[in-house]
């Protein structure tokens, strides 16, 4: 073997042995995220130590990273199965929510006027005759809270909207704009990969940029966040929905911009009052996801009791088990990444892997 091969294979060992601090180069200091020991951040060590090594010893080998941050400080930062620090990852539909997190920028730039802003409003005719009336009754809240009442279900491949109709094209806006409503925006929410498609159409529209482009100078390029694929089709139009790869600390850095109230290292990147509206439940999803108690914003929403102690959160979710958790009382961001993309088990897992993180904070 020769002497670089052997390095690198002992530091990537080293990302995974049940260790929390850094160990080689491959996991230098984060600017504005020092690491914290387990025991400063107030977590049980015995409990996360005996997690990790449940983690590595577990079969199947398709769980990626996990990253805990509590104020400000990387307490945990763990990778699996040949991923490390710079690997990016898929992580599917937990991309919604970095989208809502966009359009709260486009907000403060001045792209956008409120969300009730109609999404007629942002098209004008002469580029897109073929725009539908009714979407001057879609306003881009009701995208955000998956109740535009237009026809398309995520888990029905027959409706207009549905994702196998446009994403192979290679200009997918006019499509976009063209489906027909089945109920009345606001009242009803069916999860539809349409709804941030059609909130990235407007940044888009309204900044002349890609989504992607825009996410890039707005968003990631402030967090430091260089390395990261988001599909962007032939006519420059981004995959919102989804399609985005990032590593699991910058998925994390995303939950920190959250927990503190969209500053990041000093710099005010979306408004506060956008951030806290986050946290608005908007549709009640108790009854039918063992996970979460409501969703809005693009946004998921629970509380739990772990350790004897109730828990409010809100997370990003995607296929996979692909969990960005924010716990905004406690300062603290959980992010998992995982390929076990279509397997039942998947949210379970990550679920499983939070709530024993939760359960041994002190």
């Amino acid at each position: 073997m020769r002497p670089l091969t052997l390095v690198l294979s002992i530091c990537l060992f080293s990302c995974s042995n049940g260790q929390t601090q850094p160990q080689d180069k491959l996991r230098q200091p984060v600017p504005g995220l020092p690491f914290a020991s387990l025991e400063d951040a107030g977590f049980d060590k015995d409990s996360i130590e005996n997690l990790l090594k449940y983690i590595n010893d577990t079969p199947p080998n398709d769980f990626r990273g996990l990253v805990v941050i509590k104020n400000n400080r990387i307490v945990i930062e763990e990778y699996f199965n040949t991923f490390w620090r710079n690997s990016i990852h898929d992580i599917r539909s937990a991309g919604k929510s970095v989208t809502a997190l966009l359009l709260g920028i486009a907000l403060k730039d001045g792209l956008v006027q409120n969300l009730d802003q109609d999404v007629y409003s942002f098209f004008p005719g002469k580029r897109y005759p073929s725009l539908k009336e009714h979407y001057k009754l879609i306003k881009l809240q009701h995208l955000l809270d998956m109740s535009s009442g237009l026809d398309a279900d995520s888990d029905r491949p027959q409706t207009t909207g549905h994702a196998v109709n446009w994403i192979a094209r290679d200009h997918w806006k006019d499509y976009l704009l063209n489906v027909p409503l089945t109920s009345k925006p606001g009242k009803k929410w069916v999860y539809a990969d349409i709804n941030p498609l059609l909130i990235s159409a407007v940044i888009e529209e309204t900044s002349g940029m890609s989504l992607k482009d825009y996410a890039r100078e707005k968003l990631f390029g402030p967090l430091e966040i260089k390395q990261f694929y988001w599909y962007t089709n032939a006519a420059d139009q981004t995959g919102a929905a989804g399609n985005l790869y990032l590593s699991t600390l910058d998925f994390a850095k995303l939950g920190v911009l959250v927990v503190n109230e969209g500053k990041w290292k000093g710099t005010q990147i979306i408004d506060p009052d956008y951030i806290k509206k986050l946290s608005d439940a908007t549709h009640d999803l108790s009854e039918d996801n063992p996970y979460a108690d409501a969703y809005g914003m693009l946004w998921y929403k629970s509380r739990r009791t772990f350790g004897g102690k109730n828990t409010d959160y809100l997370f990003a979710s995607g296929n996979g088990g692909n969990h960005l958790i924010v716990i905004p009382k406690e300062e603290m961001v959980i992010a998992l990444t995982s390929s076990a993309y279509g397997q039942r088990y998947a949210h379970r897992r990550s679920y499983n892997i939070m709530s024993k993180i939760l359960a041994s904070l002190k």
